[in-house]
């Protein structure tokens, strides 16, 4: 499967519109995006049950931010080195002065991750459509999912939003998946340690794929 180039207008328009959110909102939930902290680490905690426990693996995050996950990584016990990488270059700016460079946290602009980790994950990145045709979204979904699975040697875990949200409250701007078809697509390529989660109180869905 192809990936997508970073030269992409779609990762070029993903890039502008989440570098106007942090210049607009600072590193707050609203800056990339989420209503607010209590759902921003509603969304954190689903990433969990990936790491099942293992406070001294590797995580890579795609699309990181400005790093909150790390914060949420660290006072959850875990330890392990952190790789962020996010194609807007002001939000690893931001993650870097929030958090710092270290032997345990390292920040890249970038698409397409040339570190591999124990887990990898992917949190909102899906989610602004905008303007692009839907096929075309969907085919930067999929190619950025099989992205996801060759960074994550021992599984990776992205969100997404649902398509069993309440019709009127979704928007024209914004992706909505099929949580069926998304778990029949990773079932398919990646083997069957697969879990949907969609009963923690949002209108999306976490994927969870494990490496068995």
């Amino acid at each position: 499967m192809t990936t997508v180039s970073t030269e992409s207008p779609i990762l070029s328009s993903v890039a502008a519109y989440y570098t106007s959110k942090v210049q607009l909102h600072g590193a707050t939930p609203r800056g990339v995006d989420w209503n607010g902290a209590p759902s921003h680490d509603l969304r954190h905690q689903q990433f969990l049950r990936l790491l099942d426990g293992s406070a001294e693996s590797s995580v890579l995050d795609l699309g990181c931010g400005y790093g909150d996950f790390l914060r949420f990584l660290r006072h959850a016990g875990h330890r392990g080195p952190f790789i962020g990488y996010d194609i807007a270059p002001a939000m690893i700016e931001e993650a870097r002065r929030i958090h710092g460079d270290g032997a345990d946290r390292q920040w890249r602009v970038g698409a397409e991750p040339h570190d591999v980790a124990d887990f990898a994950v992917a949190s909102g990145i899906f989610n602004v459509k905008g303007d692009v045709l839907q096929e075309n979204w969907e085919r930067y979904v999929y190619e950025t999912i099989e992205t996801l699975a060759r960074a994550g040697r021992g599984g990776f875990a992205f969100n997404v939003l649902s398509l069993s949200s309440d019709p009127e409250r979704r928007s024209p701007n914004l992706y909505y998946a099929d949580p069926g078809a998304m778990l029949s697509h990773c079932l398919r390529h990646y083997g069957r340690a697969v879990a949907l989660l969609q009963d923690y109180g949002l209108y999306e869905f976490t994927m969870i794929v494990r490496r068995i």
